[in-house]
């Protein structure tokens, strides 16, 4: 009897854009083969043997590593969830254009690396240094400016001190795979992933704010439709869950059911998540997995159901975390699409 394998869901070829499966992301390190991928343009071509990144800028000495240089450099490894910032985004009403994700643009890991502290201090960062500019090799045009982009990011400087920040070269200790940043990438715990830039080329310390396209154009929160007062910068990830199963539309028999999900946050970490059956009238405590060590992975979540009726139920989950933030009931509309966050909801059909 053959075995049915899970596999990513592809929402664009070129760039490749596929989701996570979900369901079947049972373990806090999801393997390498069902990583969700996302790509602005097409693939890097690098080469290990010949690879050094430059650290530029507001420093006392501009360095050029090595490979080689970085391998020989404290490291640590952490475990890290990494969400995209339009994961959801396909359930925003109304509508909005971008990637049409599901629920399976977030995967977990653990990473090892180099604090980007530690190159920093190497360099020597001056006085006046405002932010940290990391430039990926992938590259292409843009639909709505001419000319040619890299993928850059910028963090604030405090961000990229943070002893947590780290140039990565293991995925669940093996090297990362080429198509999620090989040889070298960022990792930014707690923020959505666009700041976690694969396939770093170089870095530099600048005394302003940096105005590259994928900054202040995209990863941007813009409320209104027509016109972008009231705008401001994608950051932190918001604090979220997501039922696993039952799967949305599934039919099941009366007698006892698990629902299983995952919950996550940027800032602090997932203390309470809540199961509706009717709808979102009354909740009941689910049961949680312990947490990380950091606070920067999911939590697993179950919650033990009788159904001992026939008919329709929505089955609603609601995460908190430490700071006491919950997911709300309607999402946050905006009109790129980024960090939906409501309340997740299905809908089982009892016979």
């Amino acid at each position: 009897m053959s075995i049915v394998k899970p596999y990513l869901t592809t929402r664009s070829l070129v760039p490749e854009n596929q989701e996570s499966p979900i369901s079947f992301l049972r373990t806090s390190a999801v393997d390498s083969s069902l990583f969700y991928k996302r790509n602005h343009f097409s693939y890097p071509h690098l080469s290990y043997s010949s690879y050094w990144i430059p650290i530029s800028g507001l420093v006392e000495t501009p360095l050029l590593l090595s490979m080689q240089d970085i391998l020989q450099l404290p490291s640590k490894t952490i475990e890290v969830v990494l969400e995209c910032a339009g994961n959801k985004r396909s359930f925003l009403r109304p509508k909005v254009f971008g990637e049409q994700w599901e629920k399976g643009a977030i995967s977990q890991g653990f990473w090892k690396g180099v604090p980007l502290r530690t190159l920093l201090q190497l360099a020597g960062v001056k006085q006046g240094a405002k932010e940290v500019v990391i430039e990926g090799y992938d590259a292409g045009k843009r639909t709505d400016i001419d000319g040619v982009f890299s993928y850059t990011r910028s963090l604030p400087i405090e961000k990229a001190l943070h002893p947590d920040s780290i140039l990565a070269y293991e995925y669940n200790q093996k090297p990362i795979p080429y198509k999620h940043g090989y040889p070298l990438r960022l990792i930014v715990p707690q923020w959505y992933a666009m700041a976690s830039v694969k396939w770093v080329r170089q870095i530099k310390v600048i005394s302003t704010a940096f105005t590259g396209p994928f900054q202040t154009k995209d990863y941007v929160y813009y409320p209104h439709k027509e016109n972008d007062e009231d705008a401001f910068p994608v950051t932190f990830m918001h604090v979220n869950s997501t039922i696993q199963a039952p799967a949305d539309r599934e039919i099941l028999k009366t007698g006892k059911h698990t629902v299983k999900g995952i919950a996550w946050t940027g800032i602090g970490q997932v203390e309470k998540v809540e199961i509706s059956l009717d709808g979102g009238k009354t909740w009941l405590p689910a049961e949680l997995s312990p947490a990380g060590d950091h606070g920067y992975s999911w939590r697993f979540w179950t919650f033990d159901w009788y159904a001992s009726e026939k008919g329709e139920y929505a089955i609603l989950s609601k995460a908190t975390d430490s700071n006491g933030h919950t997911q709300p009931n309607q999402p946050y509309w905006n009109r790129k699409g980024y960090g939906y966050h409501a309340v997740d909801r299905i809908v089982v059909k009892v016979e």
